[in-house]
């Protein structure tokens, strides 16, 4: 506890050296005084972080020493420390805005434990935005256990991006460890939410349905397109709110948010079924039927996106039923990022321009495999970091500065999120079961069921079924899938990666977000 200063005041201040010499070798530097009068001295010439005052001191009382610290130094904390139990007093010390009280004979512990209590507390407020966080986490809290909607899930979802961001800039370590503890919670209720009325969205049985997926672009996208104004849409892949809120700012040097959304990513939420979704127009089960030669199953070999143009072609043509003039660009590669960059100019004469950029989920999976990116991704904060260091020496950037000197609608979004995964949950599944952490299907699986949402009927909510008797199951909150065989290897190496495909805040609600050039 280096750095802590701490002035004690007690006429009878000899009596007490051995709890000095306990709170010394504990770290804590201590000064001692006799009288309230010295105490007052010492405080208007140095700073402290906490001032131990006996109630009952000759001279000025510990009450009026207490009185006269606190006008010149409010959010001092004092702990009054009294042989006296009467009500009046400790009525008077508390309206006095003591931070706590202890009684005596004082034992070492109890003085370590009060020091404890309030140095993390003054630790948590030390800045505006741990005080301002503290005024609303209750809020918070109360709205995660309140029953929300689908769009109250998203405005909580963004209080606590909110939040982590001021707290990457403020550095706080301990309110950082609250809001993530808060955001667990939200995960779980947010969990329940999903599995209470998944099933009712994708079959259209409720009122309240959030655009997903697979209505993304005839909601989103394509009301905006016309053969006047080019429209861009650039879709990241595996771009969470929160790294869309970190790049803001610099986006926003060029471009005027017109609307930030949201939408939900369908489950899985992965690249495979999430963005075949949002091309096509239709949902994993539909896509199958329509066109079976293209649409490869988990357990298939080969790619699984390699017909997102021609499905995108298919959908204009049904919505708009008249020609678009439209492109469609994926970048999984330098090289082809330098060629998008280098033509960017030249698709501005299409109505719309659809390009798919990689990095972001390259960037997940690799640091899954590489040591180095694990350092340098190491917790949500330097993820965030990394993000926006790529993104502004990005390619993609240079390509964002040429259009932006044209008249030019820009829409930003993703296929789906990805969450840090922290808890183990055992699987047992055949050899055809899929190798996802946060999904898996097969047949005859065995599984906790209380860390899962299950169906045992994959049509009941537009998934296609490899086998009659496939089921899938999604991982909540920040659980991962391991089978039982070299458990304990895989669970080392998993720990705190990121991976996407199951139910999280992260995963599932995600940014669509309308800008114009400035």
């Amino acid at each position: 506890m280096e750095n802590i200063k701490i002035l004690w005041a007690d006429d009878e201040i000899d009596l007490l050296k051995p709890q000095i010499l306990f709170l010394k070798q504990k770290g804590y530097d201590v000064t001692a005084v006799t009288n309230g009068h010295d105490a007052l001295e010492e405080c208007g010439e140095n700073d402290f972080d906490v001032v131990f005052l006996d109630e009952s001191m000759p001279g000025l009382t510990g009450l009026e020493t207490l009185a006269k610290i606190k006008e010149s130094n409010p959010v001092l904390p004092v702990v009054m420390i009294t042989k006296n139990e009467a009500e009046n007093v400790m009525e008077e010390a508390i309206g006095s805005e003591i931070t706590d009280y202890l009684i005596k004979p004082v034992n070492p512990h109890q003085i370590l434990l009060t020091l404890k209590k309030i140095i993390d507390k003054k630790e948590l407020v030390r800045d505006k935005n741990s005080s301002d966080y503290q005024q609303e986490f209750r809020q918070i809290l109360m709205q995660i256990n309140g029953g929300l909607s689908m769009v109250e899930w998203a405005d909580v979802y963004k209080k606590i991006i909110n939040w982590e961001l001021k707290l990457d800039e403020s550095d706080t370590t301990q309110m950082a460890e609250i809001l993530a503890m808060q955001k667990t919670e939200a995960n779980a209720e947010f969990s329940k939410f999903i599995m209470r009325n998944y099933e009712d969205w994708i079959n259209e049985n409720s009122k309240d349905v959030p655009t997903m997926s697979h209505n993304l672009l005839r909601k989103k996208v394509f009301p905006e397109v016309n053969d006047e104004i080019p429209t861009v849409m650039l879709l990241l892949d595996n771009l969470r709110f929160d790294q869309w809120k970190t790049i803001e700012p610099i986006v926003s040097e060029l471009f005027r948010v017109e609307e930030e959304d949201f939408f939900y990513s369908i489950l899985p939420t992965t690249t495979q079924y999430s963005r075949n979704a949002i091309f096509s127009g239709l949902m994993p089960a539909d896509i199958y039927k329509h066109y079976p030669e293209k649409w490869l199953n988990d357990n298939q070999e080969g790619g699984k996106n390699m017909h997102e143009d021609e499905f995108l072609g298919d959908q204009i043509g049904r919505v708009f039923r008249k020609e678009v003039k439209h492109s469609y660009t994926k970048v999984t590669s330098v090289h082809k990022a330098k060629l998008m960059n280098d033509n960017i100019l030249n698709t501005l004469q299409n109505d719309l321009t659809v390009i798919v950029y990689n990095f972001i989920d390259m960037l997940s999976h690799a640091r899954t495999e590489m040591e180095v990116l694990k350092e340098l991704a190491g917790d949500e904060a330097a993820y965030r970091s990394l993000t926006k260091s790529w993104f502004l020496h990005s390619p993609l950037w240079n390509a964002l500065q040429k259009i932006a000197e044209r008249d030019v609608k820009l829409i930003i979004t993703t296929d789906h999120g990805t969450i840090r995964v922290k808890t183990p949950s055992r699987v047992v599944g055949d050899r055809e079961t899929t190798t996802n952490l946060r999904y898996k299907v097969g047949r005859n699986l065995q599984y906790d069921k209380k860390d899962v949402l299950d169906f045992r009927d994959p049509s009941k909510v537009m998934l296609p079924k490899p086998n009659v008797s496939s089921t899938f199951i999604f991982a909540k909150e920040d659980k991962f899938f391991l089978y039982p065989n070299r458990y304990n290897h895989f669970n080392n190496y998993y720990k705190n990666t990121f991976q996407h495909g199951g139910i999280s805040l992260e995963e599932v609600i995600c940014p669509v977000v309308r800008l114009r050039t400035k």
